[in-house]
């Protein structure tokens, strides 16, 4: 299903940073929920065919999400996220890494530092999301793990659990 809702993906090399903006047809409300509640994350955050699964959630600052990204053939990825941040329904701010299923940093692969700022334009959401990396050769190596592809995929799915809940 081809999204005509926008999506913008850049990348300052300068900075370090992935930048991305992207439309919800959805209010406000429901797509912070979306963002920001376990049991809807579970349904979009992966990219079809992966499933993504929360073994434990609390949102709040100083809170962590821990979470699998779960493919066809088995494959297990886990992640954590460190909330730094919350302004409810405004912004939030973590420290996104990988690791091993009891939330054991793999220092293999860099952390990465996630603004995420959403506003309501009319009937639309914008969701602005700048991906911070230590330097440029952790930026490249996450670009070059297929981020944009599997993120707009993921973007996609949550564009359909908006449709089908309209």
């Amino acid at each position: 299903m081809k999204s005509d809702l926008l999506m913008n993906f850049t990348v300052d090399k300068e900075t370090s940073t992935v930048n991305v903006k992207r439309e919800f047809n959805a209010s406000l409300s429901n797509v912070w929920s979306a963002w920001t509640e376990a049991e809807i994350l579970d349904q979009w955050w992966a990219p079809a065919p992966w499933k993504a699964k929360t073994k434990r959630m609390d949102f709040k600052e100083g809170g962590q999400r821990l979470y699998a990204m779960l493919g066809p053939r088995g494959e297990e990825h886990w992640a954590l996220a460190d909330f730094k941040s919350i302004t409810p329904k405004t912004n939030f701010k973590y420290l996104d890494a990988f690791c091993d299923n009891e939330g054991n940093l793999n220092k293999d692969f860099p952390r990465s530092d996630w603004d995420v700022s959403f506003s309501e334009h009319g009937d639309m959401t914008i969701v602005d999301i700048a991906i911070k990396h230590e330097n440029l050769s952790d930026l490249e190596k996450i670009i070059e793990m297929g981020f944009k592809e599997g993120f707009t995929i993921a973007m996609q799915g949550l564009d359909e659990i908006f449709a089908s809940r309209a």
